[in-house]
């Protein structure tokens, strides 16, 4: 079927249904940044492919809201002639909703739209409709099933904290509420407080389950018993029940009467629903294992560091080969990142990719999250610009890292080399930031902007997002952008440092790092603690894009201890011919 065919068939099932319109959301029953095949109803419908978006489908209309990661590539994927696109942050479908819709009946799937984002859209004068079922689902009539994948326990040795001590803990927040239990909606939290993984999606090592946590520690776990075996029932131990995830209902009835918590921001809307309904009282508030599952303890701060030196290994073994083949040409976006990949599986307690590596020559780099296909993979020709942003999952930490490289041979040109130069200010102005406890993600943000604004240039994402312990490498609640929550970053929280700069059609620009927070250094005139960042990622930067008489003396100096590190923790471990490799390229800025 066509995407012409299937928005005609979904606008026919809308209309069988009595419905002006739905909300179709790129998200699971999880609201999970990466869904399983059986979830990815945008990318059906649309053709769009991007970790996040909407589709609004009206009778008459029907509009794509992406955010500037994703206009590109929206337009690149999505067939214009039966789709607008918006962007998702600057007219927002509340926008639409309100100017559009008003009167209109638009069905909505209350498994996967946030209990927050129904409320602001149920402000807009549109008539929210809750559907039994999902009317994409009722057209898609090859739809994968859901992941069935066994669920494992997360040894103590990565983990670093007993699973009971984390639900005591967490116990100890509800009592102290006045609350009887919490909404466990989102599957990293279950897997953290249960020290639990799985293999349900392809990047992030979950197994899809929501629970209950009582004041009283216990836990109900709605996960197919089917998926479990006797190690994993005797790590969980007699305070965490199993159950079919179809028991929900009958579980929460034991509740009536009794004051539930939820978040609001990441517990898709039916569960609320479903707590009037079997008469609880839901109290909005903050998932209890978010903040910290994201402040990594010292057992998961050191993985994390282990993690990055394999991984740097892996890495500066990539960009030696790189810089022999690029010049010659014969790679393509899709070769080299296998190529990185597999060296990457050589490296010890390697599982998977942290995501879709992001391989992009030329005009692909301009696309935020380009992704090669078949179909879209090109040659890394010579004379140009190749961005690549890839990681890896590894039983003890994971990671995140972005290089762009010029392929050469000769110079690169000098508009190239002053835009990469500004990035990498930006990227270390924020590296090298101390500031007092109590600062948040968005207080920091223009750090990494100043360079590029100086000169009438800009990025369209966030400067830095959080990251897991052998979980998702794109992690709440705080981040690095200007709409991020303003969460005080706190000892512990892994976060990356990835300013930008892309021109559409020619080149993109992207340097990441991750970056660990920690208590700084006491200075004598210090009157209240400050935190800095400690860089855990070890890879050259590009120095042929470098401009060194663009740096200060300060910005020098840091480079070169950056690159002075990176040649002592990497240089021992690789082969003699990529440490030479190398040595050249951690080289003092002339």
């Amino acid at each position: 079927m066509t995407h012409a065919g299937r928005l005609a068939a979904l606008r026919a099932e809308l209309a069988r249904r009595n419905l002006d319109g739905a909300l179709v959301p790129r998200a699971d029953a999880f609201l999970g940044e990466y869904v399983p095949p059986s979830a990815e109803r945008l990318a059906w419908l649309t053709g769009f492919t991007g970790s996040a978006g909407l589709a609004l489908v009206l009778r008459d209309r029907a509009v794509l809201f992406v955010d500037g990661r994703y206009t590109t590539q929206a337009a690149a994927e999505v067939d214009q002639a039966l789709w607008e696109f918006r962007h998702l942050i600057e007219a927002p479908p509340a926008s639409f909703l309100r100017d559009h819709a008003a009167g209109l009946r638009i069905g909505y799937d209350p498994w996967l739209h946030p209990a927050a984002t129904v409320e602001r859209l149920a402000e807009t004068g549109a008539m929210l409709v809750p559907l039994a079922d999902n009317p994409v689902d009722a057209v898609w009539r090859d739809r994968p099933p859901p992941p069935a994948g066994p669920a494992r326990p997360h040894p103590l040795v990565f983990a670093g904290r007993e699973a009971q001590a984390k639900r005591d803990e967490a116990a100890a927040m509800l009592r102290g509420a006045g609350q009887a239990a919490v909404v466990l909606a989102d599957p990293h939290s279950v897997a953290w407080l249960l020290n639990i993984r799985g293999d349900d999606l392809g990047h992030t090592p979950l197994a899809l389950a929501t629970a209950l946590l009582h004041d009283d520690a216990r836990v109900d776990l709605f996960l197919d018993p089917a998926r479990t075996d006797a190690a994993l029932r005797a790590h969980l131990g007699n305070g965490v029940a199993l159950h079919r995830p179809e028991s929900l209902a009958d579980v929460l009835r034991g509740l009536a009467g009794k004051r539930v918590r939820l978040d609001p921001d990441v517990t898709p809307a039916r569960f609320g629903q479903l707590l009037r309904e079997t008469g609880s009282e839901a109290v909005a508030g903050e998932d209890p294992c978010r903040l910290p599952r994201a402040c990594k303890n010292p057992v998961e701060q050191q993985g994390a560091r282990a993690a990055h030196r394999r991984d740097a290994v892996a890495l500066c073994r990539f960009l030696a080969w790189f810089a022999e083949a690029a010049p010659r040409g014969g790679e393509t976006e899709i070769s080299a990142a296998a190529h990185l990949l597999a060296l990457r599986a050589e490296t010890p307690l390697f599982v998977a990719e942290s995501f879709p590596a992001i391989s992009g020559a030329g005009e692909h780099g301009a696309i935020i999250h380009y992704r090669a296909t078949p179909a879209t993979d090109r040659p890394i020709r010579p004379g140009e610009a190749y961005l690549i942003d890839s990681g890896a999952q590894y039983r003890d930490g994971t990671t995140d890292v972005t290089r762009t490289l010029w392929t050469g041979p000769g110079a690169p040109p000098e508009e190239l080399a002053l835009h990469y130069t500004l990035v990498l200010q930006g990227h270390l102005a924020l590296a090298a930031t101390r500031f007092p406890e109590g600062v948040a993600g968005p207080h920091l943000d223009a750090l990494a902007r100043r360079p590029l604004w100086s000169h009438g240039l800009d990025y369209d994402h966030g400067t830095g997002h959080g990251v897991g312990s052998f979980l998702s490498v794109h992690e709440g609640p705080a981040g690095i952008s200007r709409p991020a929550r303003p969460i005080p970053l706190r000892p512990g929280m892994v976060l990356s440092n990835e300013p930008g700069f892309y021109l559409p059609g020619a080149y993109g620009i992207r340097i990441e790092n991750l970056l660990l927070v920690r208590q700084a250094a006491q200075l004598p005139s210090q009157a209240r603690p400050f935190l800095d960042f400690e860089t855990l990622t070890f890879a050259p930067y590009e120095r042929q894009l470098v401009v060194a008489g663009m740096l200060t003396a300060a910005e020098r100096t840091q480079v070169d201890a950056y690159h002075a590190a990176v040649l002592a923790l990497v240089g021992p471990s690789l082969p003699p011919r990529d440490a030479a490799w190398l040595a050249k390229a951690c080289a003092r800025l002339a």
